[in-house]
Parts: C-alpha cells; structure tokens; sequence
C-alpha cells in the first residue's frame, strides 16, 4: 500500500464504506439532561438560532467539520457539494488537511472551493505536527491563499499520527510554534483535535501563546485510531494497536465541561460525536459557540449538495425546537447557561 499523503487520504475513505464501526456511536451527550419548561413564554416562530462567527453570520451554530480533499475526482465532488451546501444553508465549513496539495498539486483543485461558497465562512487546515517537518509561515499561507479562507486551523493527531506506521510523531516544542503562526499569519488560528479531545492543560498551553480558538474535537464520534488499524493490518493482520486505542481521549461533553473557565477568554468550537441538533444544543449550552459535524454529512456529500443541505437543514430544525424547549429566544440565551442544565 502507497504511504503518499494522497494515497492515505483515499485509504481513509474507503475504510469509512467498508467499516461502520470507525463511528463508535458512544452518545456522550445522551448523559447530558437539560431542563424541559412546560411554559417556555415565547412562540417557536420567536426563536432565532442565528450566530456570528468571524464577522458572518450562520443561520445556527453548525460547522461542517474537516473531512478530506485530495486529486482524485470524488475528493473534489465531495468538498464542491458542501461547499455548495454550506452556503445554501448559511453555516460554516472546514477543510481536510491541506497537506496532500503539497505532495500532489492536483490536489490543490479540491480546495479552491471560494467559488461555491462566496460568504460563508471557510477554514484551511494542515497538520500542526508538520511544523516540526518543515512546514512554516509559507505552507500555512499557501493553505490559506487556496481556499481564501477566514480562518487556518492548525489540527493535533497524537493519537493517529503513533497509530500510522509512517507517522510523524514529533510533538516537541509546538505550542510555541504554533502561537508564532497565530501571531503572524494575519488571519484567526483555530487548534483543533481529531477526536480524543483537547485537556484543560492543552488549552491553557494554547492560550498562553495567544491561540483565542480552540476546537475541543473530543471521542465519541468517528475513531481515526480505527481507521489507521485497517492501514496497519494490511500488511500485519495481528496488529491490533488501532483497535486497543480506538476509544481512547475525553468524551466531548467532559472537555467542554473542563474549559468553562476559559469561556471568557476563547471562543470553544465543539466537535466529536455530535449526531443532532439536540447534541448541538446540549453543546452549546456547555460553552460552545460553534458546533462541528462531519461523519453525518460524508455520504450525502458523496452524492449531491441537495442531500448534504437536507441533513444541515435537519439538525437546525432539532436545534431551533431544543431552543423553544428551554425557552430561549436566542443563541446568546442558550450558550455558557450553566442553569440550563439538569442537576442529578
């Protein structure tokens, strides 16, 4: 099996068809309880889900999470499709790591997606690993200059990157290098995991060198460890590393829950196995301001913008009906409100 960057990206897709349990539906937030109002004093016509983020305003809190990109034909069809989507629908989208355009530049043409979506708010993404392998100021604005983005996300994949076996695992020195990017760059860095979750120490590190986004991008949803397992047990079938570890890191809802000190000081993006407009909701309520959602949206990605639009339009109905529920006439009503939650 090819270890070429866009050789992973197209193993990585297969292993989603092939593998339904690389989404380990542990449902996480279903723990979460929040508190019904019988009376809720307002009409449901009343409730306005919208939200700003980097200076454009969403229809509701809801980012389409990073999925892929790469050369081949269907990485294009699927980010033109959300693009498409994210705009029809006014929410935000993310990109795939940008690394492979450097390896293949064919590749580039799955990121040039401005065209499609010419108002709603974009985010390259690269690897924060790679800049420890070379990578600096000048990839981190060519990422950017591609997709005409708002917004870089600089993603953290211990976990998958010790699972490939030719994974790049030099983790040293990074935050520094990081708040330098951030600093320099010219446009907002926003830290995300890949599913394990980011700790109150990670986040403290991150604020410290100036990093004011952070996506908390906990387990629950889709294992990337999983994922990687298949890649290794190609060429070992008895090598179960993958699998020991393809639940391992802080559940979602316990990473927001951690960083509710730090509310004031950065904005939280919640991701991870957020499966609903309740899961959004619920999200929200722990301090999110943003909520990503990938695995949902991979199929109908693969088939038309029509059908990526009909799951966005899904989740802002159950979100828009959590709203009336609790009673809250908009986002800024829902989002920190700690009273909002059931006590046990």
């Amino acid at each position: 099996m090819s270890h070429s960057t866009n050789q992973r990206k197209h193993d990585h897709l297969q292993t989603f068809r092939r593998d339904p349990d690389v989404e380990r539906h542990k449902h996480y937030f279903d723990a979460i309880h929040l508190t019904h109002r019988a009376l809720p004093e307002i009409a449901l016509a009343d409730v306005d889900a919208s939200v700003e983020f980097l200076s454009k305003r969403l229809s509701f809190p809801l980012l389409i999470s990073s999925m892929t990109g790469g050369s081949e034909p269907i990485f294009q069809k699927i980010n033109r499709n959300l693009a498409l989507a994210a705009e029809a629908e006014g929410v935000a989208l993310g990109v795939g790591s940008q690394r492979v355009m450097f390896a293949a530049s064919a590749a580039r043409k799955s990121f040039e997606l401005r065209r499609y979506a010419p108002t709603a708010p974009l985010l390259a993404n690269l690897g924060a690993v790679q800049l420890n392998y070379g990578f600096g100021l000048a990839e981190c604005r060519a990422a950017v200059a591609a997709l005409q983005a708002d917004a870089l996300i600089l993603h953290l994949n211990p976990l998958q990157e010790a699972i490939q076996r030719e994974g790049d695992t030099d983790f040293r020195g990074l935050a520094s290098k990081v708040g330098k990017i951030a600093r320099a760059l010219g446009k907002p860095v926003i830290v995300k995991e890949v599913g394990a979750g980011l700790s109150l120490a990670d986040a403290l590190l991150l604020v410290k060198n100036g990093v004011k986004i952070l996506d908390v991008a906990g387990t629950g949803g889709t294992s990337w460890s999983r994922i990687e397992h298949h890649r290794r047990a190609a060429t070992d079938a008895a090598d179960d590393l993958g699998l020991v570890f393809q639940d391992w890191g802080l559940p979602t809802p316990l990473a927001l829950w951690a960083l509710r000190s730090l509310r004031k000081k950065v904005t939280l993006i919640a991701s991870g196995g957020i499966r609903s407009g309740l899961d959004t909701a619920k999200a929200v309520v722990l301090g999110a301001s943003l909520c990503g959602v990938a695995a949902p949206l991979l199929k109908p990605a693969q088939e038309s913008a029509e059908a990526v639009r009909a799951v966005i339009q899904r989740l802002r109905r159950e979100f828009i009906t959590a709203m009336f529920l609790l009673g809250c006439r908009n986002v800024n009503a829902l989002c920190g409100n700690d009273r909002l939650l059931q006590s046990a």
